[in-house]
């Protein structure tokens, strides 16, 4: 993903995004019941870098497993490139944790973008005071020994009841997170640009008083030139 890409995609929303993926035949783009831990002020942008639990099996789950250098979890938090997001498929399974703080902490330092998980985090409150922005589907203080495995690193995963790819290009606002497919994520958002400019002229005009019909969308000639004119002197 080039610097223009990322920053569009900075500027806009999740529910733009999913529009502007509806509009080409993707319906299921995103990930269900994840949110953030706490809103950045800020969106979390970057290319996918995944980790897949399984169920745990007590005889190969034991706290001593942390001891091992190869453990993939540890490895997932040492090797996810800076500037991605590391995206845990943890089975939809918030009853033990995907990670806890120091992990996530050391995520932050290393300059991974965010850290996304449809399982739970540990230590939730200390991770919302963190820079770096995470989403789960709610707190779990167990470790995710308990009842996950980690076994995969940078393979397609379900996160959420969506597809993830590695390099699928990842976007989270306070609301929630979308996967794009890396291979229209530049496409998709210059139009989601443009469509969040039209939707502020919407947003002012609404607010004014003008009823939506003809409005949003877009359908009367009196609206295409207002929203000219409000481009030219908001110089957008």
């Amino acid at each position: 993903m080039d610097e223009t890409t990322r920053q569009k995609l900075m500027q806009v929303s999740v529910a733009t995004l999913a529009t502007a993926l509806f509009k080409r035949g993707l319906r299921n783009q995103v990930i269900q019941d994840v949110r953030p831990i706490r809103p950045k002020g800020r969106n979390m942008v970057g290319p996918a870098f995944t980790l897949r639990y399984i169920p745990a099996r007590e005889d190969r789950n034991q706290l001593s497993e942390f001891r091992n250098p190869a453990h993939p979890q540890r490895v997932a938090v040492e090797t996810c490139p800076a500037g991605h997001v590391l995206v845990m498929d943890s089975r939809k399974d918030p009853r033990a944790a995907s990670a806890g703080d120091i992990l996530v902490t050391r995520l932050m330092v290393r300059g991974v973008a965010g850290v996304v998980t449809d399982g739970g985090f540990r230590d939730a409150s200390t991770i919302g005071d963190l820079d770096i922005p995470a989403y789960h589907n709610r707190p779990s203080s167990p470790t995710n020994l308990t009842l996950h495995e980690a076994l995969d690193l940078n393979i397609p995963v379900a996160c959420g009841d969506v597809a993830v790819f590695p390099g699928d290009i990842i976007v989270g606002d306070a609301d929630c997170v979308i996967v794009i497919p890396q291979h229209i994520a530049a496409e998709v958002a210059g139009e989601a640009v443009e469509m969040t400019v039209y939707e502020d002229f919407v947003v002012e005009q609404v607010k004014a008083g003008v009823p939506i019909i003809g409005l949003y969308p877009g359908t009367r000639e009196e609206h295409a030139l207002a929203f000219a004119d409000w481009r030219a002197r908001k110089g957008r």
